[in-house]
């Protein structure tokens, strides 16, 4: 069954649709990837040369990294880096223009939503203008720190580090740090305890 849904990247080489060759040049072109990094085939990649994935990563189908260097008439450099034993469920979305970090041993439910960045700035000369037109603004990186679960429709906005073993609850939208160790959620995100040690 595996087969049907994954390709396997496996220290340079390919396994699995091998009449694909679209796919297998676009991954062949991450900035580094680990040993048996498992891809969904329906994943959209945007600029993968920005992009690292450590070893052990695993995601669900609708997966969408996208590392943008330029949107109109702007130019950024990107750095979107996952590492290993990282695990993502379905209708993961990560969007980039400045850094966004992933640490190891994160787990992702589905339907969550990561960016650095927003698309314009929340005032009336940005709300006249076509969205097309609209710049994209960074406030900062976002940093997940290592051994984070991230749940169900969370969102994780820009300017965030979420810190080591922390528990981001369902459908809660992250706007400032979580500290180590703190379990958040609502909107706007707040601890509700801390994991017990």
């Amino acid at each position: 069954m595996g087969k049907i849904f994954y390709k396997v990247i496996q220290s340079g080489s390919y396994t699995g649709r091998t009449n694909d060759a679209r796919e297998l040049a676009i991954y062949g072109k991450l900035k580094y990837r680990g040993e048996k990094c498992t891809l969904p085939l329906q994943a959209i990649i945007k600029n993968p040369q920005y992009i690292s994935i450590g070893k052990k990563f695993s995601a669900l189908y609708n997966l969408r990294l996208e590392a943008w260097d330029k949107y109109e008439m702007q130019d950024f450099k990107p750095e979107l880096t996952i590492g290993e034993w990282v695990s993502m469920g379905t209708d993961v979305h990560i969007g980039c223009i400045n850094k966004v970090v992933i640490g190891n041993h994160v787990l992702m439910a589905s339907r969550i939503y990561i960016s650095d960045h927003s698309h314009g700035e929340t005032t009336t000369e940005h709300f006249a203008l076509p969205p097309i037109k609209r710049s994209l603004v960074s406030r900062g990186p976002v940093i997940i720190e290592d051994n984070v679960w991230i749940g169900e429709g969370a969102c994780i906005m820009p300017n965030v580090r979420v810190g080591r073993n922390a528990v981001i609850g369902a459908n809660a939208v992250v706007t400032k740090d979580v500290p180590a160790n703190a379990v958040v959620g609502g909107v706007p995100a707040k601890i509700i305890k801390m994991v017990e040690a």
